[in-house]
């Protein structure tokens, strides 16, 4: 179903890490690793809110996989990414939540509180990053996000980057 206008970001790879330990890590490896990518390009695109309990990551969704650290040597860890549009097939294009606090940092946005945190934290959502999450390096979905809070996400990430936002 075409949910998505994809954009062509290009993938900054770097190597993943490949011990025999993070082979059994979602995302962490090999062709199904979660990577940063450089956002796409203003209109490239389209961001709509479709989530789905369906065992695929969907835009609106938080979902669990492994993020590589921004030194992009090998290292990282489990964590909650938003998802924000399909970019093919397999993968989606995701936005990286944390529980620091970041108020007053335009580089993030606060969520607030939900379900996908266990310790019931309240979340920030970092804009600045973009990620390419495999739906086979997804771990697990912890919940759809609110279509009030998603706008909001969408808001800013359509005045940073330009992308559409779609209904």
């Amino acid at each position: 179903m075409g949910l998505f206008r994809p954009g062509a970001g290009a993938a900054r790879t770097v190597p993943p890490h490949t011990d025999a330990a993070s082979r059994d890590e979602p995302g962490r490896a090999g062709s199904s690793a979660t990577i940063e990518v450089e956002p796409p390009g203003r209109g490239e695109l389209r961001i709509t809110y479709a989530p789905a309990h369906d065992g695929d990551p969907d835009a609106g969704e938080i979902v669990w996989t492994w993020v590589p650290y921004a030194e992009r040597d090998g290292r990282g860890k489990d964590r909650p990414v938003l998802v924000i549009a399909r970019q093919d097939e397999q993968r989606v294009y995701a936005v990286k939540l944390t529980s620091r606090s970041h108020d007053g940092d335009r580089d993030f946005l606060a969520l607030g509180e939900g379900p996908w945190d266990a310790q019931g934290r309240p979340s920030w959502v970092d804009i600045d990053q973009v990620y390419s999450v495999h739906a086979a390096g997804m771990r697990r979905e912890a919940a759809a996000l609110d279509l009030d809070r998603f706008v909001r996400v969408a808001d800013a990430l359509h005045r940073r980057y330009g992308w559409a936002v779609g209904r």
